[in-house]
């Protein structure tokens, strides 16, 4: 179903999960430690699974989630949103959604928040800040569970590519993942969130498709980082002209994050100002 244009301008704030609003990736925040695995070497082994199998690295990984946790837990949705409100956030992150929300509603432009990540949609579920409703659509990989609520196979795999076709559901307003009027012709006047009123927020190369695509339509790219782990490779984004901004991934109150958006907000309330005044005029001379 495709939904309706809003009379008010819509402004989308897209976020990656791991390492974007939150320090770490989320399963190494408890699930890999739980079924006695080393970290790192889990990612190893996942890798090397891929690679072995011309496999995507997204499903390399949840067929080793699925398989480690044989002998040790029972994988199902439950468990895995148990560790998903076990995942740590950056600071700010808690009140930034309704936050920003408010402010847009006073500029006159209504703020949405969406996931788009390669992370598990049923551990993002289990966060406290999805628990609050903050987010408009989750999009992110997830599991098909058998008739016992067993995780058994993946019923979406997200990677660094694909996620780009999220964007054009939440610029045209369909945003149901099997809905192909994905892929249908409107007209710029009918888009419900055009490019130029969408912002990515992500941290590394995973990223660059969808802040690329962003960029080229006139949106906001974000290259956020860790302060504690530095700058560098968001600013080889910036001087690869993948990103437009970079900041600290510091969501509180009148920091450098919470400014920039504040001012794309208030960009957004007086650029749709002047495009409303020339689909008008436009409307006239027809």
């Amino acid at each position: 179903m495709v939904e309706e244009k809003e009379k008010m301008p819509v402004l989308a704030i897209c976020y990656d999960f791991d390492k974007t609003l939150s320090p770490d990736d989320m399963q190494a925040q408890g699930y890999i430690q739980s079924v006695g695995y080393d970290v790192e070497k889990f990612w190893a082994e996942a890798t090397e699974l891929a690679k072995g199998n011309d496999m995507d690295s997204n499903l390399a990984y949840m067929l080793k989630m699925v398989q480690e946790a044989e002998g040790n837990l029972i994988l199902n949705r439950k468990v895995l949103e148990a560790y998903g409100a076990k995942v740590q956030l950056f600071p700010g992150v808690e009140e930034w959604f309704e936050r920003i929300r408010l402010y847009g509603e006073q500029c006159g432009v209504f703020v949405e928040h969406y996931i788009i990540s390669s992370g598990l949609k049923e551990m993002i579920e289990g966060t406290s800040i999805a628990k609050a409703g903050v987010f408009k659509k989750i999009y992110a990989s997830s599991f098909y569970y058998n008739e016992r609520g067993v995780a058994k196979w993946p019923a979406q795999a997200i990677n660094y590519t694909n996620k780009t076709q999220f964007l054009f559901r939440i610029e045209k307003g369909v945003p149901d993942i099997n809905d192909p009027a994905v892929n249908s012709y409107f007209p710029p006047e009918k888009l419900r969130i055009p490019f130029r009123n969408i912002v990515y927020i992500g941290d590394s190369a995973t990223d660059i498709p969808c802040m690329k695509l962003v960029n080229t339509y006139g949106g906001h790219s974000i290259g956020v980082y860790d302060p504690e782990k530095g700058d560098g490779l968001v600013l080889q984004m910036l001087r690869d002209k993948r990103i437009r901004y970079i900041a600290p991934a510091d969501y509180s109150p009148g920091g450098e994050l919470d400014t920039l958006l504040k001012e794309i907000i208030e960009k957004t309330a007086a650029w749709e100002k002047l495009e409303r005044r020339h689909i008008a005029a436009k409307k006239k001379s027809e």
